[in-house]
């Protein structure tokens, strides 16, 4: 590990009164950036520091860390507030270790049918936990503009219908707590038994159950009905299959969207492909249809 820089320092001794001795960057976003801190006092916490631009930022974070975990194993939520004048916040929560479910089953140490299991049996504990009356809905048009601004527009005709079906969905519909970024690397193997923590909660709000285990299906690669049933079946809670199968397409057009141009589009393009196949009453057939390059 190398000196930590200076925002992480303040951090540090503003939120926990200790300085930092030590940090190593563990990744980077646009707005993010999360670091592994060894502390003066001997302690080994992980930081995460938010931009002031950043729509949700530590303290939004911290609350549904916190929220969550009445439900299922999360960190420790050590600190959390404003840490610039520009109103930069940070977020420092309990060292779990880098040991992820991701890597264990690239290991071969955990089949990935026992893993879907461990992800599906963590996200129907995380969707019971209560959710609040005053914590508002992340609202439809949230979910789905980020990929209209990106999407081109043959493709956004394209998934049409399943937007559609999306966007029907009755208001009476029961909100849960939905992690957001639901995947293997987003579960920690912590202590000798192995327990699986839920970790990063940057997306969290309460919202669809379908939307969070379609994530789930999608990031795993659960795109086989045996995988996409050894998942639901550790799940073990009601789902709405129509629209679970039109957040699975929702999903996969974002991963298209954001992948590099090359052999992740590509594979992308095919899931998108099977997709059509699979559920083709949530795509629109255009004259001119190819699949996206």
């Amino acid at each position: 590990m190398s000196a930590p820089p200076a925002m992480v320092s303040r951090a540090c001794s503003t939120l926990l009164g200790t300085p930092a001795r030590t940090a190593e960057r563990l990744s980077a976003g646009s707005r993010t950036a999360v670091f592994q801190v060894g502390l003066r006092d001997g302690r080994s916490v992980i930081v995460k520091l938010y931009d002031h631009t950043a729509r949700r930022n530590a303290l939004t974070e911290a609350a549904a860390i916190r929220a969550a975990g009445v439900a299922v194993p999360v960190p420790q939520v050590l600190g959390s507030g404003t840490v610039s004048s520009e109103g930069a916040t940070a977020l420092i929560t309990s060292d779990l270790g880098g040991h992820t479910l991701g890597a264990a089953v690239r290991s071969g140490h955990i089949p990935h049918a026992q893993a879907l299991k461990d992800l599906g049996g963590l996200l129907a504990r995380l969707h019971r936990a209560p959710v609040e009356q005053t914590v508002p809905r992340r609202p439809f048009f949230d979910s789905v503009s980020s990929l209209a601004r990106r999407c081109p527009p043959d493709l956004l005709n394209r998934i049409g219908p399943a937007l559609a079906v999306i966007a029907d969905t009755p208001e009476r519909a029961p909100s849960v707590w939905c992690h957001g970024d639901i995947h293997f690397e987003n579960v920690v193997l912590s202590g000798p038994r192995g327990t699986r923590y839920l970790v990063d909660f940057t997306d969290a709000a309460p919202g669809q159950r379908e939307a969070d285990v379609a994530h789930a299906l999608v990031m795993t690669a659960a795109h086989t009905p045996w995988d996409r049933r050894t998942l639901l079946d550790a799940y073990a809670a009601p789902l709405d299959n129509t629209r679970l199968s039109a957040w699975v397409v929702v999903h996969t057009a974002r991963c298209w969207v954001h992948a590099s141009p090359g052999t992740s589009r590509r594979l992308w393009s095919d899931r998108l492909t099977d997709l059509t196949r699979q559920t083709p009453h949530l795509f629109r057939t255009l004259r001119s249809e190819g699949k996206p390059r």
